[in-house]
């Protein structure tokens, strides 16, 4: 067995590597250094790495190593070697939609509520006419925004009749697989504007292979459509006095785009204007024509959208709703988020973060620090500190910065890659005999690794594609496992009615049903109700004594108050076993769930109870 995840992962890099270099290779125009102008090449690039070290200030007192670490970084930006042939966009998008089509096709597992009963369960509501709205939305803490996107889809899938099963619930997140591949390739192209073309290879690279990253982008979260807007409005965002971001010609265009970009983040997750404070205010301070931006860009722009975005949600709730503001003053003034748990104020730093990089957090600590970008790494510190503040800490919640984590990932990796050819102390002429060797090898789209590398490549490959595959596909997959049976055996008459004895929304609801038959579940809905427990709270202390208060006494039991189905985890079995037998439940489905505690307990399996008769 280890063998052959051995072998997968050598094959999976090999083809990779493949195809990393020979599309470059082909349309290249191969520079023979033993030419005068390849000696010159060679040259100006000693030339530069000279001017870049001592940029970087490293004096002549430190060690030869600081020296040529230094030299690295430095070069990384300002030479374009051999195999550094700039990728066309349209291929890099191309295998970025591929990739996250496939991805999308791969998840079948739950991972947070928001990602149903925030979006697509709104969504299914508006075109379908039923479907639950969370407490959040008659508080008016929601915009409509993100869930008319897939409101659209859920339309167009209607009217052509195509509302089947297995669109309802693969088409939203093959939609957000297209956001997705497009964040992809704005976080190649914002890394190819700041670091170069190598850069840019290798951070694509990290964005895939990462192991969050697959797990989560493609989910329907406000997150992930806001972690694709900021990128893409990061990459048309001008130049910045601390930062090695390249000017851009059409810098007026660019920057209006960017604000508009912005606008629409923050329209959708308010909290995005987090990262855009940080990103205008050092903006701000680079620049002499500050009203100007302010005056005649800034606030037009932020009008048209906030406007745009308040009309919007005036025809939808049927009054006027300043989602942004209620939005703030909940989960930032009242700290009601808390409700849901809070975590430590260092958890982003020590747990969270670091979860989300695995083995990636080194290499990317390393690639700050290489490339000397305090001005994005400031905006990652920033992000991170200052969700730090609040109680309530998701990972979802910081990944808008975590494309930025993963370019610098990407430098460490480019830098990685160079330093055995360019630690070797090597004269002019055998530099040149070297640079002939790698010219004929890449003819061929071949490049040797060091072994130090292949082991590091490896290293990624190997902790971060396994978790990526056992959190799509296997943890928690049960959840939405037993709503696609409900929704078949409710295609054939059998189901009238569900009632889900679980945590509150631990499973989808109507949008995966799609089938309009009673349901209902344990409402957990915060309440400013001192000592106040919710339902799923008390049906968890006590679950029989819930039970018979709310349908009647023990032996009682009206059959029309009672669901034809019921739905639990295996770990409330020994408690119900004797409730459900003597009213005529009888199991009748078992989905795996989890190998690990996800709620309170270990939740191995999600069971489906059949009213067996009726009195």
């Amino acid at each position: 067995m280890r063998y052959k995840s051995y072998n997968f992962c050598v094959e999976a890099v090999r083809i990779y590597r493949q195809w990393l270099e020979m599309d470059g290779a082909r349309r290249r125009v191969v520079a023979t250094d033993s030419t005068p102008e390849g000696e010159a090449n060679l040259v100006g690039s000693n030339t530069k790495s000279l001017q870049s070290k001592r940029q970087l200030g490293v004096g002549e007192g430190e060690s030869s190593s600081q020296h040529r670490a230094f030299e690295f970084a430095g070069n990384i930006r300002s030479s374009q070697s051999l195999d550094d042939a700039p990728w066309d966009d349209r291929q890099v998008w191309l295998v970025c939609l591929i990739a996250r089509i496939a991805n999308a096709l791969l998840v079948r597992t739950y991972f947070n509520p928001d990602e149903h009963w925030q979006s697509l369960e709104v969504a299914h509501r508006i075109v379908f006419g039923y479907g639950h709205l969370t407490w959040e939305w008659s508080s008016g803490l929601r915009s409509y925004l993100h869930p008319l996107i897939f409101a659209l889809l859920y339309k167009i899938l209607a009217n052509f009749s195509m509302d089947s099963s297995w669109f309802m619930i693969k088409g939203p997140r093959l939609l957000q697989a297209v956001f997705t591949a497009v964040g992809d390739v704005y976080l190649f192209k914002l890394s190819r504007r700041v670091f170069g073309e190598r850069v840019a290879h290798w951070t694509l690279f990290c964005q895939m292979v990462n192991w969050f990253t697959f797990f989560c982008m493609v989910r329907t979260f406000s997150n992930c459509l806001e972690t694709v807007l900021t990128t893409v409005a990061l990459y048309y965002w001008p130049t910045c006095k601390n930062s090695k971001l390249k000017p851009r010609s059409d810098s007026l265009a660019s920057h209006r785009l960017a604000l508009l970009v912005a606008g629409l983040a923050c329209a959708i997750r308010p909290t995005s204007a987090i990262i855009w404070l940080y990103v205008g205010v050092t903006h701000l301070i680079g620049i002499s024509n500050k009203a100007e931006l302010l005056l005649f860009e800034l606030v037009p722009i932020g009008a048209i959208v906030f406007g745009a975005t308040c009309l919007l949600d005036r025809w939808m709730y049927g009054k006027w709703v300043l989602v942004p503001i209620n939005f703030i003053q909940y989960n930032f003034l009242s700290a009601g988020g808390d409700f849901y748990g809070s975590h430590p104020w260092h958890w982003y730093f020590t747990q969270g973060f670091p979860t989300m990089m695995l083995s990636m957090l080194p290499l990317m600590m390393a690639g700050i620090w290489w490339s000397r970008e305090w001005w994005l790494a400031g905006l990652m510190l920033w992000d991170l500190g200052i969700y730090s503040i609040l109680g309530h800490k998701e990972f979802r919640f910081v990944l808008p910065v975590l494309p930025l984590a993963l370019m610098f990932t990407g430098y460490a990796l480019a830098i990685l890659e160079r330093w055995k050819e360019k630690n070797s102390q090597e004269t002019f002429d055998d530099a040149n005999q070297e640079s002939n060797k790698r010219s004929k090898s890449m003819k061929y789209g071949i490049r040797k690794w060091s072994t130090p590398f292949q082991l590091v490549i490896f290293g990624l490959l190997l902790t971060n594609i396994p978790v990526a595959l056992y959190t799509s596909v296997v943890h928690q997959r049960g959840a939405e496992a037993v709503m696609e049976y409900l929704h078949k055996e409710a295609l054939e008459g059998h189901v009238s009615s569900v009632m889900f004895l679980m945590p509150c929304h631990s499973t989808p609801y109507y949008s995966t049903l799609h089938k309009n038959v009673s349901m209902r579940f344990l409402d957990c809905s915060p309440s400013e109700q001192e000592g106040y427990i919710d339902e799923a709270d008390r049906f968890m202390s006590n679950p029989v004594a819930f039970l018979s208060a709310i349908y009647g006494e023990y032996k009682n039991i009206s059959s029309i108050s009672r669901p034809s189905h019921l739905v639990l985890f295996d770990s409330l079995k020994p408690d119900l076993h004797d409730f459900l037998e003597a009213h005529s439940y009888k199991e009748v489905q078992k989905f795996f769930h989890s190998h690990f505690p996800v709620d309170r307990e270990l939740q191995a399996y999600v069971l489906v109870y059949a009213e067996t008769s009726r009195d």
